[in-house]
């Protein structure tokens, strides 16, 4: 399969700058730009070298997760990324309509990195690897903030599998309501390091600036029945428990965007936070503990045993089975319209 990358966005606002920033660069370089509306999104939304998708657009897509997913909803991302996925992308890189892409952000992207890497390093801080400031990343338990991984220097390189790669962003970085109410910003951060965390080692990446390779594809899957402050890191957590059982690493890579941040009322965010402050780290110990299957051919499988979990512990809503068969039924079908081989992950 020839190599095809595209981006994806979700948004309710008219193009701004950052959209615009990310459609011209989408042109200049052929890449499928494609931005999937909601509720509150503008009728006359338009934008060159972006693909609009408005709600009646998704309704028609002949994608029942389009269908069957609520509106004024985060996961209504997840139609975008099975557009991507049937229009035969190789590559998917999301961000948010708030993020500004620094040229670095249009360099080539390899998925086998030569990177310092840790395993059975339990909950790391990654932010401290790429600055001295007290920061630490949205979704990292509070009692892990002040804990110490090895030192950088002390990490060995090894040639590792990071189909799942997350991308640090400057100015106004992913930190949670408790940071953004008490310390300071803006934050930057180092750009010549990178660090790939493998099995049994812990931390929450978001979905501002993350690349996933099509093998990887169906782990993309954001939940739609839980908090909007933790759909995109419970995600991740899923995503890096089921990765461990095919040697995938999830790297972490130097800040190719920056942010300036849409308004948030930082109480609403708090508020929105509270499961994750009191609940990551005994989700990250239940995954754990599932017997999950490796090959690429178990991901579907892996992610019901786990919302199966996260549905008895009563951190996502009990519809939320229905909505993910709803997204595996399209990757399946997707996959049947495809050559089996390039599409064996998903089959």
């Amino acid at each position: 399969m020839d190599e095809k990358t595209n981006l994806v966005v979700t948004s309710i606002s008219a193009p701004n700058a950052a959209l615009r920033m990310l459609a011209e660069g989408c042109l200049q370089r052929d890449i499928e730009f494609i931005v999937i509306g909601d509720a509150a999104s503008p009728a006359n939304f338009q934008l060159d070298g972006c693909r609009f998708y408005s709600l009646d657009e998704q309704s028609q897509l002949g994608l029942r997760f389009a269908r069957e997913c609520p509106t004024r909803s985060y996961a209504r991302k997840n139609v975008g990324y099975l557009l991507a996925l049937r229009g035969g992308a190789t590559t998917l890189v999301e961000t948010d309509d708030d993020n500004f892409p620094r040229e670095e952000f249009w360099t080539d992207r390899e998925r086998t990195q030569s990177v310092r890497a840790i395993s059975d390093g339990g909950w790391l801080n990654i932010y401290r690897y790429f600055t001295d400031a007290n920061i630490w990343p949205r979704g990292l338990p509070l009692d892990q903030v002040n804990s110490c991984g090895p030192s950088y220097d002390e990490l060995t390189r090894a040639e590792i599998d990071c189909p799942i790669q997350s991308g640090l962003a400057d100015e106004n970085p992913d930190v949670d309501a408790i940071y953004r109410l008490v310390l300071p910003l803006p934050q930057s951060f180092c750009t010549d390091r990178r660090v790939a965390l493998g099995s049994n080692s812990w931390c929450p990446f978001n979905s501002q600036n993350t690349t996933w390779w099509r093998e990887a594809f169906p782990l993309l899957y954001l939940p739609a029945y839980c908090s909007i402050r933790m759909t995109d890191i419970w995600r991740g957590f899923v995503a890096q428990r089921i990765a461990w059982t095919n040697d995938w690493a999830v790297l972490f890579h130097e800040p190719t965007v920056w942010q300036e941040r849409n308004e948030h009322n930082l109480m609403r965010d708090f508020r929105d936070e509270v499961p994750g402050y009191l609940n990551n780290s005994t989700l990250c110990e239940a995954l754990e503990k599932l017997d999950l299957r490796s090959g690429v051919e178990n991901l579907n499988d892996n992610l019901r045993i786990c919302y199966e979990e996260m549905i008895r512990m009563e951190l996502v809503g009990a519809k939320e089975l229905d909505l993910l068969e709803a997204w595996i039924s399209d990757l399946q079908q997707i996959s049947s319209a495809e050559s089996p081989v390039s599409l064996a992950a998903i089959s």
